[in-house]
């Protein structure tokens, strides 16, 4: 569990490098116990890579890591490494090729086509290979990111709350460049779509509380961010 670890380093740093670090290595590990190795035949896609501090990790690993986002907003020391400019709502992500492990780390709530990015999943998915995706889902504490937990006021509402009381600035809006998500949503499209199967899931920052996800309705309140493993079915 590396909930209290991340709550205790926003507190007092907010979401830094070190932040979105810890998240890396702890689903790196868990991703790792559900099967998947890791190796210098190992091609990963970081989609949605934002700094590459999930898929730089998976270069220490020895894992032959290309990266895509909208822009290429890589940190320094990973100017060197091969990136593809994607925008993932428009583009035909075919054009990436394939990998042995895709990762889109809260990417998902950013998206206006969630549904349409599952779908094509399949296609950026070599033999074997498997998707990890995680998000932060609407009705979780941090739903509404910044302006949590004034989300829990309405999608139309709550972030207009922050702005009257709030001194910080605010990053997202709701249908702007943050849509609303739900486990039970996401998880009947993907069962719904013939070339997927959930390999496994669990609430990221607890994945020892698997279980949650299993129940409808408390999992969208006590997830604070959903992870899967996809592969082809």
């Amino acid at each position: 569990m590396i909930l209290h670890k991340l709550l205790l380093r926003f507190a007092k740093h907010r979401d830094d490098a070190q932040f979105y670090l810890l998240q890396a290595q702890d689903a790196i590990r868990w991703i790792e116990a559900k099967g998947v190795k890791f190796g210098k035949e190992t091609r990963v896609l970081d989609l949605g890579c934002g700094h590459g501090v999930f898929g730089a990790e998976l270069v220490k690993k020895g894992c032959q890591v290309t990266f895509a986002d909208e822009s290429n907003g890589l940190f320094p020391e990973l100017s060197s490494a091969p990136f593809r400019q994607v925008n993932i709502d428009r583009d035909d992500l075919s054009t990436l090729g394939t990998y042995d492990l895709v990762v889109c780390s809260n990417v998902l709530e950013h998206l206006e086509k969630p549904a349409q990015f599952i779908h094509s999943a399949e296609k950026l998915l070599a033999p074997g290979g498997r998707l990890y995706l995680s998000w932060t889902n609407w009705l979780s504490p941090w739903g509404g990111h910044e302006f949590s937990p004034l989300h829990y006021l309405g999608v139309h509402r709550g972030y207009l709350i922050y702005d009257k009381f709030s001194k910080r600035k605010r990053f997202h809006t709701p249908f702007v460049n943050l849509y609303p998500t739900y486990i039970g949503g996401i998880l009947r499209i993907i069962r719904q779509d013939s070339h997927l199967r959930i390999v496994a899931m669990a609430p990221r920052y607890y994945t020892e509380f698997a279980f949650l996800l299993r129940i409808p309705g408390v999992r969208e309140f006590l997830a604070w961010n959903c992870a899967l493993l996809i592969g082809k079915s």
